[in-house]
Protein backbone atom coordinates (compact mmCIF):
# COMPACT_ATOMS: atom_id res chain seq x y z
CA UNK A 1 0.00 0.00 0.00
CA UNK A 2 3.11 2.08 0.78
CA UNK A 3 4.13 2.30 -3.06
CA UNK A 4 0.55 2.87 -3.71
CA UNK A 5 -0.02 5.57 -2.00
CA UNK A 6 3.47 6.97 -3.21
CA UNK A 7 2.60 6.36 -6.45
CA UNK A 8 -0.67 8.40 -6.55
CA UNK A 9 0.82 11.33 -4.58
CA UNK A 10 2.86 11.62 -7.68
CA UNK A 11 0.05 11.43 -9.98
CA UNK A 12 -1.55 14.13 -7.81
CA UNK A 13 -4.37 12.11 -6.99
CA UNK A 14 -3.93 12.24 -3.62
CA UNK A 15 -1.50 14.34 -1.15
CA UNK A 16 0.09 13.53 2.03
CA UNK A 17 -2.60 14.26 4.08
CA UNK A 18 -4.71 11.40 2.24
CA UNK A 19 -2.59 8.62 3.46
CA UNK A 20 -3.61 6.92 6.63
CA UNK A 21 -1.24 8.13 9.52
CA UNK A 22 0.03 4.61 9.85
CA UNK A 23 1.16 4.31 6.69
CA UNK A 24 2.32 8.32 6.37
CA UNK A 25 6.21 7.99 7.28
CA UNK A 26 6.36 5.43 4.87
CA UNK A 27 5.08 7.13 1.96
CA UNK A 28 7.37 10.12 2.85
CA UNK A 29 10.37 8.01 3.24
CA UNK A 30 9.21 6.29 -0.69
CA UNK A 31 8.73 9.94 -1.59
CA UNK A 32 11.94 11.31 -0.07
CA UNK A 33 14.26 8.25 -1.76
CA UNK A 34 12.88 8.57 -4.95
CA UNK A 35 13.77 12.48 -4.99
CA UNK A 36 10.86 14.10 -4.64
CA UNK A 37 10.95 15.41 -0.79
CA UNK A 38 8.71 18.37 -1.65
CA UNK A 39 5.49 16.12 -2.08
CA UNK A 40 5.98 14.63 1.31
CA UNK A 41 4.23 18.44 2.62
CA UNK A 42 0.96 19.42 1.48
CA UNK A 43 0.74 22.73 -0.61
CA UNK A 44 -1.12 25.86 1.17
CA UNK A 45 -3.11 27.57 -1.45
Amino acid sequence: MVIVYATLIIKEKKNIEDVPKILREQVKEVLVEMGLPELTFKEVD
